[in-house]
This record gives C-alpha cells, structure tokens and sequence, in this order.
C-alpha cells in the first residue's frame, strides 16, 4: 500500500514538473536531460504501478533514479554555479520539484519499497548517458542544437574541454549507479 501511495504522489509531482512546458515549445524540451529522467521517471511509476515490479520495469525505475540523481548533481555544482540563477534551477516550482522533489522521491521509493535491479544492470545509466551525449554532441557540432548545457557547446570550448566534461560526466553517472545499487543492496 505504501509503494502505490509513493508511486501516485510521484506522478503527481512529475506531471506538475513536466507540464509546464507549452505543446510548441514540448518537443524541444526533450533535448534536456532533466526532461528525459523525470520522463523516465513517470513512465516507470506509472509502468510499476499498473503492472507491478517485472525484469525490465525495475531496470527502467533503477534508470530514472541514477537520471534524476544526475540531474540534481549537475544542476547544483555545474548549472548553479555556471549559470548563476539558483531561484529558477532549484527554488521555481518547476526547478524545485524537478531538480529537487522528484529525485528525493523516486530514490526513497527505489530504495525502500521496489524490488532492485542485480549487479549487472550497473552499467544501464552510463551507457543511456553516453547516448545521449553522443547525440547531443553531434547535434551540438551540426549546430542543429546549442547546448542545452554549456558543457555540449563545442564551439564554444575546446575539444579537450570537451573530452574532459564527457569523462567527468561518465565517471559521474557510473558513480551514481553503482552508489544506488550498493545503497539498494544494503536495504
């Protein structure tokens, strides 16, 4: 009973994160990672909720914590501090409860009340990571995209700063993965 309260109370929160976007402006939002973890994350409460815990769903909510974990983690020391607008990143409604809310709640549901994902799956949030970098980093060279994040503009660094800000980001997002395994592990 207590999973399905959580899960309902997280796809509130997602909704009210992720619907503030206008349906013109709804599609470009998906080039930001934040958009796609809290996504993932709605998708997998509502998957979990409807269909209970199976082999994939588990993967797929172990995905979205390590997301939204990677999400706050670069939104507090990158975004913040680069950026400088910390009332709209962390303290507007859509800031707080997407960079905020939603991971807290997600990770205290996964860790606490779902089934966990084994060993192996470790490696799921790194290379979802490394596609979207990849992507966006064409994208970024095409000039298709600017951005979002200043690490992605390529144009406006080096390529050693480049190489340095994906490294950083994938030791980062292996770091994530394997804290919250082993932190579901001692539960």
């Amino acid at each position: 009973m207590a999973l399905k309260i959580i899960l309902c109370l997280i796809i509130v929160c997602e909704l009210i994160g992720l619907a503030t976007r206008s349906f013109g402006r709804l599609l470009k939002t998906f080039i930001f990672y934040t958009q796609l973890s809290n996504l993932a994350a709605f998708l997998s409460a509502c998957l979990l909720l409807v269909f209970g815990p199976t082999s994939f769903i588990t993967a797929f909510r172990y995905l979205s914590v390590c997301m939204l974990w990677m999400t706050m983690l670069v939104t507090v020391f990158i975004l913040v501090p680069t950026i400088k607008n910390t009332k709209l990143l962390l303290w507007s409604r859509v800031g707080f409860t997407l960079h905020l809310l939603c991971p807290v709640l997600n990770t205290v549901s996964y860790l606490f009340f779902e089934p966990h994902v084994s060993a192996h799956a470790i490696v799921i949030p790194a290379a979802v990571t490394l596609i979207y970098g990849v992507i966006m980093l064409y994208m970024n060279c095409t000039r298709k995209v600017d951005g979002p994040y200043p690490f992605l503009r390529v144009h406006n660094q080096s390529a050693t700063a480049t190489v340095l800000w994906i490294l950083l980001l994938l030791v980062l997002i292996s770091a994530i993965g394997s804290g919250v395994y082993f932190a579901a592990a001692a539960f």
